[in-house]
């Protein structure tokens, strides 16, 4: 049976486990993890003739205990618990990259997405990442608002002006691995004025909700992936997906920490990872946002929504298709 990628040269999932929640301020997301893995998440992808192998191997207790002390250091809170989970989890996803798995990382808060794009960085050196959010996560020391962390992973992973900063930068790349078309956005619509600038600046290519109304869903993917395959139909670089479940209208997936009401319909984020498995090119995917500490349906709902958004990127409609399964 094949990959769904011409990179992996295993068909095992290895999901690695990001129990964090010190990139933001509301507690639950950190138990997000533990809740796909009791949905069966392992045993869904097993029945779509994956390996699974579960990787819980970052040092949590140093990380925890880190973060009861962690001061702010200027504007930024928990920057030392941040980095240290960022680089633990680049360590792990380099090396099941290595070893021709695809690393699947599950959320946690999206702090985790410095640590995510570096690792793949790492091991695919041109990877792009499409990053499906309701919020961009590219403000910088400089810019952020809050100095919740879970709002800057994108830039500092591409060491944006202000980004290079303690207690980052003792293992952050520099240069960093910024290029004009690493990263792809889909589905924005709270963007802070100084991510907005930064975008602009930058020219990094957004397809907001007003561009999936516009066009549709199927034509922003296409535009998406023309555009980090430089402006041409192949589809053969690296991809890298970072899926925010807050991507999704709040009435699909309404167990998250910020919600944003007009997001995405429960088949135009289907689409999303359909389509970016069809290319043959996934090499990683992050799953985050998911707090099932919030109302009870609402959360069993999320994290059902989360597992079939996984299962789709491995291949759920094309084997569903092939008459090779029916699972829902």
């Amino acid at each position: 049976m094949t990959t769904p990628s011409r990179y992996v040269r295993s068909k095992t999932a290895a999901l690695i486990t990001f129990p964090f929640s010190g990139g933001q301020p509301r507690k639950g997301v950190e138990l997000g993890p533990e809740a796909l893995l009791r949905a069966e998440l392992p045993k869904q992808l097993e029945q779509l003739g994956w390996g699974v192998q579960l990787d819980r191997s970052i040092d949590w207790d140093s990380i925890n205990n880190l973060l009861t002390s962690d001061a702010d250091i200027n504007s930024l809170k928990n920057p030392r618990s941040v980095s240290k989970a960022s680089e633990e989890l680049a360590n792990a996803i380099e090396k099941h990259a290595r070893a021709g798995e695809l690393p699947i990382t599950l959320g946690g808060d999206h702090s985790l997405g410095t640590g995510s794009m570096i690792g793949l960085n790492r091991v695919y050196p041109d990877v792009a990442t499409i990053w499906v959010d309701a919020h961009a996560d590219i403000n910088t020391a400089k810019t952020t608002p809050s100095g919740n962390l879970h709002g800057c992973p994108v830039s500092f992973a591409l060491g944006l002006d202000g980004s290079y900063v303690e207690p980052f930068k003792s293992w952050l790349p520099n240069p960093p691995i910024a290029s004009p078309n690493r990263v792809v956005f889909i589905g924005l619509r709270d963007v802070d004025e100084g991510e907005r600038k930064i975008l602009k600046e930058q020219n990094i290519k957004v397809f907001s909700m007003h561009h999936i109304d516009k066009y549709g869903i199927g034509k922003v993917v296409e535009m998406a992936l023309d555009y980090i395959n430089n402006g041409t139909s192949r589809r053969d670089r690296p991809i890298h997906l970072s899926f925010d479940v807050d991507a999704l209208d709040p009435s699909v997936a309404p167990s998250t920490g910020t919600p944003v009401r007009g997001g995405l319909s429960f088949r135009e984020g289907h689409y999303i990872c359909e389509a970016i498995h069809e290319t043959g090119s996934v090499v990683g995917m992050d799953l985050v946002e998911v707090n099932p500490l919030l109302e009870s349906e609402a959360a069993a709902q999320t994290i059902a929504v989360g597992c079939s958004l996984i299962r789709s990127t491995l291949g759920k409609l094309s084997r569903l298709i092939s008459g090779e399964t029916l699972l829902d």
